[in-house]
């Protein structure tokens, strides 16, 4: 019963003013070819013409295996002398149509080599559940792939060396909404300065996404009161893939 009225507590913070028993507003509509099935695209050769090469298209998954094994165990920057255990590179479903974007991993992620798995990976697998999805139904990675030290903050020749990978992880998902958490997510993204306060509550086009900035979850754990503005980002998110929030209904108690 402690655990109910945690989540009921975490609800209403967002927001959310009630849940629905119907499961109809859950389900994904799946495309009608897989996209983990590999594709090969063969072009027909024109008589007196040159060779025209076969092309191969990857599935997601081949792809990010690629990309995964070209990191390796990276020595490119300095924070593999500074302390970190392993490359964090990144989670999540290889069809998702949201993608979560962080800023770095942290002692606990450096740990298990999973991106957001302590306090602020719990708050967000419950903002993700709010929004009635699972954690392996979106991809969640990082800006950068290593802890720097202490947490501090990013410095820009890690995110320059770093920034590829990411590139290369949302042109593989490519999802159709991506959620920057916190302000260098977003501002690696967005390739701007602006303060993550002025950035969220705004959409973005991406690289053929839509790009949602919101506040980080570590944020949020110093600064509850502002659970309700990430929880209109979330929704924004969830309109934006053709998902509505969760159905209005009696009111969520506060106990």
């Amino acid at each position: 019963m402690n655990q109910l009225a945690e989540h009921l507590r975490f609800y209403q913070e967002l927001g959310v003013t009630g849940v629905s028993r119907d499961s109809s507003w859950r389900r994904r509509a799946l495309a009608a070819v897989p996209v983990e099935a590999p594709a090969v695209a063969i072009a027909a050769p024109v008589a007196g013409s040159a060779p025209v090469p076969v092309v191969f298209v990857r599935s997601a998954t081949e792809a990010l295996t690629a990309i995964r094994e070209d990191i390796g165990e990276c020595t490119r920057c300095k924070l593999h002398t500074l302390g970190r255990t392993q490359v964090v590179f990144g989670a999540g479903s290889m069809t998702a149509e949201i993608m979560f974007v962080g800023e770095a991993p942290g002692a606990d992620e450096d740990v298990q080599g999973v991106p957001f798995v302590g306090r602020a990976g719990q708050l967000l697998t419950k903002m993700i559940g709010a929004m009635g999805l699972r954690r392996d139904e979106v991809y969640i990675a990082n800006v950068l792939k290593c802890r720097p030290p202490g947490n501090r903050n990013p410095e820009p020749d890690e995110i320059q060396t770093c920034q590829p990978f990411l590139f290369r992880q949302l042109a593989s998902i490519q999802p159709r909404v991506v959620i920057a958490l916190g302000a260098f997510a977003a501002r690696t993204l967005l390739v701007t300065e602006e303060p993550i306060s002025r950035l969220r509550g705004r959409v973005f086009d991406f690289r053929g996404a839509k790009l949602i900035p919101t506040f980080h979850p570590s944020f949020l754990l110093r600064s509850p009161g502002n659970k309700r503005e990430a929880w209109e980002d979330l929704k924004t998110a969830l309109g934006l893939i053709g998902r509505s929030a969760p159905a209005a209904a009696p009111s969520v108690p506060a106990e």
